[in-house]
């Protein structure tokens, strides 16, 4: 159950400011399940527009959150870091539900959980809390892919 600052994240994200979702992992089982955070910080530049009146985390940005931490266990698990002659694509996204919104403040914890592996695509299972209360869910569809 590895714990990960946010410089090991980067090491096994290509994602970069604004893209970055991921601030820590707070638990990593290779090939079993992996829990990050992300702080919500009212700097986001998203929040300038969406929405100015009552700034919201966009729920697509929750998705890319749980992408992050997939690919992020799906590294980890093989052992390999992210380069230049791969790219981590979404493949599908299933069942997506949001139930809350997340606001600035908010510590938004993503649980992910690896399902199976077929073809080179991998499923996982996510789930997204805030304070312990669900606000999102979805199974996700992901794979490395060479360019």
């Amino acid at each position: 159950m590895a714990e990960m600052d946010i410089v090991q994240v980067l090491e096994h994200l290509p994602q970069r400011f604004p893209m970055l979702m991921i601030d820590r992992v707070k638990e990593c089982e290779a090939g079993k399940r992996i829990v990050a955070v992300k702080s919500v910080s009212a700097n986001e530049p998203y929040f300038q527009g969406h929405f100015p009146h009552r700034p919201i985390m966009p729920g697509v940005l929750i998705l890319e959150a749980m992408a992050q931490a997939a690919g992020v266990l799906v590294f980890r698990t093989q052992g390999t870091r992210p380069d230049q002659n791969s790219v981590y694509y979404y493949v599908g996204i299933d069942d997506a539900r949001f139930k809350k919104p997340v606001v600035p403040g908010d510590q938004l914890e993503i649980e992910v959980t690896f399902e199976r592996q077929l073809r080179g695509i991998s499923k996982f299972n996510c789930a997204a809390r805030v304070a312990g209360e669900l606000v999102a869910a979805a199974t996700i569809l992901c794979s490395v892919r060479p360019i």
